[in-house]
């Protein structure tokens, strides 16, 4: 007989516990809290914020700003759940504003030590709240704007605390919080302080004027580096009424991992599987798969368009036509990459020229045998001396002073941006000279990539060849097969026909012919995998690029091969006319070019 169990008991939750609870959804370490308090800042159209942190955000964060501000009747209200001035919530998809659940300020009042400081007019006020405990407001003096500082993060929930990271781990999530709305404002000023021991500034942003993308690329520079503005691409461009803006670095600027990629929904930082896979599938023939693109991209649409109430933190977001957002993403890019032509980022000759060791400058040590003794001939009678001691040593000197021979080559036109091939040395390498520098050219890499964009070209005019098979592929996927069908007219234009075949049931009836036999049911469960991850797939035209990259790495000229002068320039020209090509298929550069005036600064003649 099983035992009598009491029936639980429903219970309403006191407003603490539920506070603590959403505590832990909206604040998951001090850089959620700091990520809070800044969005609020910024919807109070602040143009300078300054934050304060100690010991990573654990014992202290302070905000500080010069918005809107607030009355004294608002400040309890801000810190009652669900209450909020950027919604009447008539329409939760018109959202305009960083801010919008009512949330983040009680929540904080829940876990730690909560002070609101704000002036909206003539008088400032001040609230407290400890644990969920309320003060009363009181008068304070503080200049136009809002304050709020909070101490003791989770001194209401201790164990939260065993959670958090090294004081300098945290203290890097809130410098990487703040650099990512930095680049989403670049009209606000940002600065940011450790207050540990002592004031150090380890971030500071002062507001950008000018356009929309002078104001970016100033506030980038600033933030990312010369290096990154100076090897993008500015990117504007248009879909459906969604707008893609920002820069994309060129693919000879990659880096080993994604720490350079960020985007932004309507100015929210986002972090979306499916935009970093159409970024990944942008860059998909000009990065190896071990390298990653560096873009900061900028998605404007209306904001019905998307909905950004679907994760408590609201780091991530849902597009009603999630396919229009990724193909705005992957022809932007591509389009953007393809006009810069045979570009290649500066950062190849910086690295070239930094592998050139000069020889030491500084003076020879003279040895005392080496000094001339007092009242000895002078340096030049002694190099006369010891040449007339040793005349087949004098007679074998070339006299310098005599006109020396000249190789005549022809005339080529050196002003296109590649120059005219000079020479070609270790039967691998052109030397262009151009008006400003030289060009070193990897003739293999170089004609790899122009091989590959031609066969691409007519990949695209002519279709892929497919071939039947002669006993169609049985496959059987359950409710997987329509998720498959959906997209089997792009599957056709690569080459693989699949057709319904009862319930759950695929028919493969032909398959690209330059992929070979294959195992068409593996391949199209990768294809599955990556359409339920991603929302579309790259696997199947990622297969036949790498066999067209395969044949062209196979067609081109090959290193060793000694190639004479029209050849080269012939090269040369093509890849001034070629997409792409200033990097070969696996996204390694083609060419340096290093400038005269680096040349000569190597040999001291600056």
């Amino acid at each position: 007989m099983r035992p009598t169990i009491a029936r639980p008991v429903i219970r309403q939750l006191d407003e603490a516990a539920i506070n603590r609870i959403a505590a832990g959804e909206v604040v998951e370490r001090p850089a959620s809290a700091v990520k809070e308090l800044v969005e609020n800042a910024i919807d109070a159209d602040a143009r300078r914020i300054i934050i304060e942190v100690a010991h990573g955000g654990k014992t202290l964060i302070r905000v500080s700003d010069d918005g809107c501000g607030m009355e004294a009747a608002d400040l309890p209200l801000a810190l009652s759940r669900h209450a909020t001035s950027k919604i009447d919530g008539s329409d939760l998809l018109n959202i305009q504003s960083f801010g919008f659940r009512g949330e983040a300020l009680p929540s904080l009042g829940s876990v730690g030590r909560l002070t609101i400081t704000s002036r909206a007019t003539d008088e400032a006020h001040q609230i407290r709240v400890t644990g969920g405990t309320h003060d009363p407001v009181k008068p304070a003096a503080h200049n136009r704007g809002t304050s709020v500082e909070l101490r003791d993060l989770f001194y209401a929930t201790p164990a939260r605390l065993k959670f958090l990271r090294t004081d300098r781990a945290e203290m890097q999530a809130i410098s990487d919080v703040v650099k990512r709305l930095a680049m989403a404002e670049p009209s606000v000023g940002f600065t940011l302080r450790d207050v540990t021991d002592g004031e150090r500034t380890t971030f500071r942003v002062d507001p950008e004027n000018g356009d929309l993308f002078d104001a970016l690329k100033g506030r980038l520079t600033a933030i990312m580096g010369r290096e990154f503005t100076d090897n993008a691409l500015a990117i504007d461009a248009e879909r459906e009424g969604l707008r893609l803006t920002g820069y994309a670095a060129l693919p000879t600027y990659s880096r080993g991992s994604s720490v350079a990629q960020f985007l932004f929904v309507n100015g929210r930082p986002v972090r979306d599987k499916l935009l970093i896979g159409a970024l990944r599938a942008a860059y998909m023939d000009v990065l190896s798969r071990d390298r990653h693109p560096a873009a900061v991209l900028f998605i404007g649409c209306p904001s019905e368009r998307v909905d950004v109430n679907v994760h408590p933190a609201k780091s991530e977001v849902r597009f009603r036509e999630p396919g229009i957002a990724r193909g705005l993403i992957v022809s932007g890019l591509r389009h953007a990459l393809a006009d810069a032509g045979h570009r290649a980022s500066s950062t190849v000759a910086n690295a070239t020229l930094g592998a050139f060791t000069p020889e030491p400058t500084h003076a020879a040590r003279v040895y005392q045998m080496d000094r001339p003794s007092q009242g000895s001939p002078s340096q030049g009678s002694l190099s006369r001396a010891t040449a007339w001691q040793a005349p087949g040593l004098a007679e074998a000197a070339p006299d310098w002073s005599a006109p020396s021979a000249r190789v005549d080559t022809p005339e080529i036109d050196s002003d296109g941006p590649l120059g005219a091939a000079r020479a070609q040395v270790h039967e691998n390498y052109i030397i262009a000279q151009t008006p400003t520098g030289i060009v070193i050219v990897d003739q293999h890499a170089a004609h790899e990539r122009l091989v590959y964009e031609r066969l691409k070209t007519q990949m695209a005019e002519h279709g892929v060849a497919r071939q039947a098979l002669l006993i169609p592929e049985i496959i059987t996927f359950g409710a997987d097969a329509d998720h498959l069908l959906d997209h089997a007219g792009e599957l056709e234009r690569f080459g693989l026909l699949i057709e319904p075949f009862g319930p759950g049931t695929i028919a493969v009836r032909e398959t690209p012919a330059i992929l070979g036999e294959i195992n068409a049911e593996a391949l199209l469960r990768d294809i599955l995998d990556e359409l339920s991850e991603l929302g579309d797939s790259q696997t199947l035209q990622t297969r036949v690029e790498a066999v067209l990259s395969r044949v062209a790495c196979h067609g081109s000229i090959r290193s060793g091969r000694q190639m004479r002068a029209d050849e080269m320039n012939a090269l040369l020209r093509e890849m001034e006319a070629t997409p792409l090509s200033g990097q070969c298929n696996h996204g390694r550069p083609t060419y340096v070019e290093l400038k005269l005036s680096d040349i000569e600064r190597l040999f001291g003649r600056t």
